[in-house]
C-alpha cells in the first residue's frame, strides 16, 4: 500500500512538471486583491539578516563544511559538503579500527591500511579548506549578474551580459 502512494506522488508530480507555468496578464493581475498597507509606525516582526560576509563565510565552513554556504543561502552546496565530511570522517575512523585489528592479529597488510587512513584524513583535511574557499568565493560573487551568459564560438568565447 505505502509503495504505491509513493508512486503515485511520483507520477504526479511528473505530470504536474509537464504542464507550462501558468502566466498572469495584466489584465489578470490588475483584478487580483492588493495588499493592505501596514501600519509603518510598527517594527517588522521578522528581522532581516543583513549578507554574511566573504570572510564569516569562509571562516564558518572551515570549522563546520556546509555552514557557511547555509547562511548564504546556497543549502544544496552546503548540503554536499556535510555528507562529504561524513563519508570521509567514518571511513577514517573505520580504516583505523580495521587497523587496530590487523595490528593485533600481526598481518602484512597493516603498512597499506594505514595509507589508506592517511589518505582519508587528507580528503577530510581538504574537504574543510575547500569548503571555506568555496564559501569565500560564493559570497564575493552574491551580486554577479545572473544574465552572464558564455558561449564557445568559433576561435574563442563570447561573454554577453543583458542588462535591465
Amino acid at each position: 500500500m505505502r509503495r504505491m502512494g509513493l508512486r503515485g506522488a511520483f507520477f504526479a508530480t511528473l505530470l504536474l512538471s509537464a504542464y507550462p507555468p501558468i502566466r498572469l496578464s495584466a489584465q489578470d493581475t490588475a483584478r487580483a486583491p492588493q495588499p493592505v498597507p501596514s501600519d509603518t509606525t510598527r517594527p517588522d516582526p521578522v528581522k532581516r539578516r543583513a549578507p554574511v560576509r566573504p570572510f564569516g563565510a569562509m571562516w564558518r565552513s572551515m570549522l563546520i563544511p556546509g555552514w557557511g554556504q547555509a547562511v548564504s543561502g546556497r543549502h544544496v552546496t552546503g548540503a554536499v559538503f556535510v555528507a562529504w565530511e561524513g563519508v570521509t570522517a567514518m571511513m577514517t575512523l573505520k580504516a583505523r579500527d580495521e587497523a587496530r585489528y590487523l595490528k593485533e592479529t600481526q598481518s602484512p597488510l597493516l603498512k597499506s591500511k594505514r595509507q589508506e587512513i592517511e589518505d582519508w584524513a587528507v580528503l577530510w583535511v581538504f574537504n574543510h579548506l575547500f569548503a571555506g574557499a568555496e564559501a569565500f568565493v560564493a559570497a564575493h560573487l552574491r551580486d554577479f549578474p545572473p544574465d552572464l551568459r558564455l558561449r564557445a564560438v568559433p576561435g574563442g568565447f563570447a561573454v554577453r551580459l543583458y542588462l535591465r
